[in-house]
């Protein structure tokens, strides 16, 4: 544990979340007259689940899904709206 003042909390900011972030560091305080009053720590990354077909075989498709397509296309192009 690392403990700084405002001052240089301030001033050296980046170098201080580099320190966290590249575990060096595991917590820094940042004190005002010589009391802490901030805790800086990392943020525990939680793991990517697989996102890319989460949904699968939880709903079905209609077979008449795209039937709509060339109106709703047709929608947008025609100038008459």
């Amino acid at each position: 544990m690392m403990q700084v003042n405002v001052l240089e909390a301030k001033t050296d900011l980046s170098k201080l979340i580099r320190l966290i972030e590249t575990n060096r560091e595991d917590e820094i305080r940042v004190a005002r007259n010589g009391t802490p009053v901030v805790k800086m720590t990392a943020i525990e990354k939680k793991p990517v689940s697989n996102r890319i077909g989460i949904a699968k075989g939880k709903f079905t498709m209609p077979d008449d899904f795209d039937a709509d397509n060339d109106y709703i296309a047709d929608l947008f192009t025609r100038g008459d709206l």
